[in-house]
């Protein structure tokens, strides 16, 4: 059989229209990866369009003393309209849930925390995957069912790694063996100051997961599952089944300033 010939009006034309259609896409060249699937900005660094705010106390989306705002193109969790801290935690939800992908953002931690936040928030913050979504959540539950990548901002003097795991109402295996401690910290550097970190999570399901700090790689672990023993997480266990293999995303407010950018992320085949 001979090869179908095309006029070369016709691959032109064709050719045209796909470069056409992937920039106004926003996905022609390195914003699109293998699969043909490309990067989501999740913020748009106008509003919190596509967010939806959970704090501890309050109502769905009851942004108590506007912790959750954008200033400067900037997400930002602020507590200038704070007396004090009264275990206000807070998370913002984005709005879909996802299984398989590749986060990534850069944060920085700002000013002073806030009067009687806890001594183990200074400078701390988090990333929440694979969690519960924000309607689940009881009022008064400080955390959502989730894996928490970790983020620590350093003292200026002290050694702290960022990029760790923490595991409200779940459990991971690592390094080969099912570990229930609460939180493992990374082989990260220590920033400290006010500079800007990138952290990348590359999540596959109920596989592995990845923490890359300014492009190191600062951990990873895999099978991520309910932890039983938690009382938030045995009302979201089906049957016997304990695995975790997608969720909600979220980003964390402990009572210390935080501002995060360029907050996107790359869908991956399974």
């Amino acid at each position: 059989m001979s090869k179908m010939q095309y006029p070369a009006k016709f691959f032109t034309l064709t050719v045209f229209s796909f470069l056409l259609a992937s920039v106004l896409s926003g996905c022609a060249g390195p914003k699109q990866n293998a699969d043909g699937c490309c990067w989501i900005k999740m913020f748009n660094g106008k509003n919190l369009d596509g967010w939806t705010v959970k704090i501890k106390g309050y109502e769905l989306n009851d942004n108590f003393n506007d912790t959750f705002r954008v200033e400067d193109g900037l997400l930002k969790v602020s507590y200038d309209k704070y007396d004090k801290f009264s275990g206000q935690f807070g998370h913002i939800f984005y709005k879909d849930e996802f299984s398989n992908y590749i986060l990534r953002l850069e944060y920085r931690f700002v000013g002073d925390q806030v009067p009687n936040g806890p001594g183990w928030a200074f400078r701390n913050s988090g990333v929440m995957i694979h969690g519960q979504s924000p309607e689940s959540m009881a009022k008064d539950q400080n955390f959502p069912v989730s894996i928490e990548v970790q983020t620590l901002g350093g003292n200026g003097t002290d050694e702290r790694s960022t990029g760790n795991l923490c595991t409200p109402g779940t459990n991971v295996v690592y390094d080969g063996k099912l570990d229930k401690r609460h939180c493992i910290n990374s082989a990260s550097k220590t920033y400290h100051g006010d500079q800007w970190v990138t952290l990348e999570i590359e999540v596959r399901g109920n596989e592995i997961i990845k923490h890359k700090i300014n492009g190191e790689m600062a951990m990873q672990y895999e099978t991520p599952q309910l932890d039983p023993r938690d009382g938030y997480a045995k009302k979201l266990i089906k049957g016997d089944d304990l695995m975790l293999s997608g969720g909600s995303i979220s980003l964390q407010a402990e009572s210390h300033p935080v501002e995060y950018r360029n907050i996107e992320l790359l869908p991956l085949s399974k």
